[in-house]
């Protein structure tokens, strides 16, 4: 069985087509037109990426997807007529991965859906973990697990992108559009705000604080730095 999707979106038609779409590129496709019945087949299915409308009937989108968040690590990708950029900041900030507006390209949306998959991808096995500041901060790519001070900590897909970006080069300044590019595989200007708030929600988890960072330090006017040094 190919990649699984999760099309949660609540016009029929839409849904079909979205769908067919999906299902050319040999992917997997459940579909739901509720969020509570998403919710309910995404827990048995565990999705690779969600397609997720927010204007559904029973439950707002929005909730599904602080649901999603909560419950399992999978891409999402917003699929709305919310079109205005406060909505996709906001979108954005609730922990999608991506968001696309109506009316939409097919093959956009295609596209994207194949970069949230790629970005989900483990690494080749024999990858071993990176480790940082003596232990500290763990990677573990094959895995796709990050542990902080020995103890699990759970990122979302565009969390552990912008961890891995810092980590490539500690020390090295990655910039905001870097981290966008890093982690999205395009340019989108209006997402750069957002990665602030995904780097505070990472601090958060890592326990690192914002005004004496020991893990991911602010350079102002430049963009953000990992201050660990990988381990030998």
């Amino acid at each position: 069985m190919g990649a699984v999707v999760l099309v949660v979106e609540d016009e029929a038609k839409l849904r079909g087509l979205v769908r067919a779409f999906l299902e050319g590129e040999g992917l997997t496709v459940f579909t739901s037109g509720s969020g509570a019945e998403a919710l309910t087949i995404g827990s048995r299915v565990r999705p690779d990426v969600v397609v997720l409308d927010l204007g559904l009937p029973d439950i707002d989108g929005e909730d599904v997807l602080r649901e999603l968040r909560r419950s399992y690590d999978v891409p999402v990708l917003v699929l709305t007529a919310r079109a205005s950029e406060e909505d996709r900041i906001r979108g954005l900030e609730l922990g999608a991965d991506d968001y696309l507006t109506k009316p939409f390209s097919s093959r956009e949306l295609v596209l994207r859906v194949l970069a949230l998959l790629r970005r989900g991808g483990l690494a080749p096995a024999g990858t071993a973990p990176s480790s940082f500041g003596g232990g500290l901060l763990v990677i573990d790519d094959q895995r796709h697990e990050v542990r902080m001070r020995g103890g699990q900590v759970q990122v979302s897909p565009t969390e552990w992108g912008i961890l891995c970006a810092l980590a490539r080069v500690p020390g090295r300044v990655c910039s905001r559009a870097e981290l966008v590019n890093s982690v999205r595989g395009y340019e989108w200007e209006g997402y750069e705000r957002v990665v602030d708030s995904h780097v505070k929600n990472l601090r958060r988890k890592l326990q690192d604080s914002p005004e004496s960072p020991s893990v991911i330090e602010t350079i102002i006017g430049a963009g953000y730095r990992l201050c660990l040094q990988r381990d030998a």
